[in-house]
């Protein structure tokens, strides 16, 4: 149900999402716009190769197929996001037609390249200077401060400071998805502000900093807090869920309606809650034989998403033309 230019921003937002969802301005159909903003960021970008690596050497053992496999979950949740969309009022309609005329194509100079290079590389300078420098001394003060005894003062146990205390206010919401320990909730919170934090807020409160002898990184601890299925279903969470503040910065400019950027948002969270839900819950019932109010609460949720995607348009088969008589004087 998307148009065929939604190719082009959904292709440049593997590397960065902000240009991707920039790249949607091609698109002359508003409805068709819409949905490319909205399921562009389900693409693995740039900023989200590094959880996949961090869980992937960490859970996964460096095991091969994380990294298709997010890719492929991305791609799965475009396709199931357009039908699905494509079905409700809001989105109705024939796609625009695919019509491009290609320009040619020269082989690219050195110069060209190299200052791409630079440009890429500086913004990426800025970006860990600037937004990801902060966040991280954010995250370290509110994680070695918090109040002990009546005073306040830096902590030697982290699950008494400030971030401790936010994190073990808003895990319950991450529990039934499996990874319900305030660290990994807090993780996914500070990944809103750039993806990239996501490791760096393990790197503070699992302390990857402590080298073993033999040089290798210290994995345990993280990997004693996850199961594979509870590390697979916080990966796909982390992919599919609202963007980094930049990202969202953008979806509000191309939208140009506060409306419709929360529900872009809105959108791409629940989805990414939905689909973790489930991995989870049959990841367990499937391994572990466990079946709870969780399992039940998967299988309504599959149910209702089969039921969305098979069900008829909108636009039924049947047309209702209403013509008036013109009578003669």
């Amino acid at each position: 149900g998307l148009s065929g230019k939604s190719f082009i921003p959904m292709l440049i937002g593997t590397g960065c999402g902000v240009p991707g969802i920039m790249a949607s301005r091609t698109i002359e159909n508003d409805r068709d716009r819409k949905m490319t903003i909205m399921t562009t960021t389900f693409i693995p970008c740039g900023a989200k190769l590094p959880i996949i690596a961090l869980f992937a050497g960490a859970l996964f053992g460096g095991a091969s197929w994380v990294a298709p496999s997010a890719y492929f979950v991305g791609i799965a949740a475009i396709i199931c996001s357009g039908i699905i969309l494509k079905k409700t009022k809001m989105f109705a309609g024939d796609p625009a037609p695919f019509v491009m005329e290609l320009p040619a194509y020269h082989l690219p100079t050195v110069s060209n390249v190299l200052r791409s290079m630079w440009e890429r590389g500086w913004s990426f300078i800025k970006k860990a200077g600037t937004v990801i420098l902060l966040s991280t001394i954010f995250i370290w003060f509110t994680s070695s401060f918090g109040f002990v005894d009546g005073h306040f003062g830096m902590v030697e146990d982290l699950s008494d400071g400030i971030l401790a205390s936010i994190g073990q206010a808003i895990a319950w919401i991450f529990a039934p998805l499996g990874w319900g320990n305030w660290q990994a909730a807090v993780a996914a919170i500070t990944g809103l502000v750039a993806k990239e934090n996501v490791v760096g807020t393990f790197g503070i409160l699992y302390g990857f900093a402590e080298v073993a002898e033999d040089g290798s990184e210290i994995w345990g601890t993280l990997a004693q807090s996850f199961t594979a299925v509870s590390a697979y279903s916080f990966l796909v969470f982390n992919l599919l869920c609202a963007p980094c503040f930049a990202a969202i910065g953008a979806i509000k400019r191309e939208m140009n309606n506060a409306r419709w950027t929360w529900f872009a948002i809105g959108y791409q969270t629940i989805l990414a809650y939905v689909v973790a839900l489930c991995i989870y819950q049959f990841g367990r019932w499937f391994t572990e034989g466990t079946f709870g109010v969780g399992t039940v609460a998967a299988i309504g949720a599959v149910a209702v998403f089969i039921y969305l995607l098979v069900r008829p348009y909108k636009e039924g088969s049947s047309l209702n033309v209403n013509v008036k008589a013109k009578t003669a004087s």
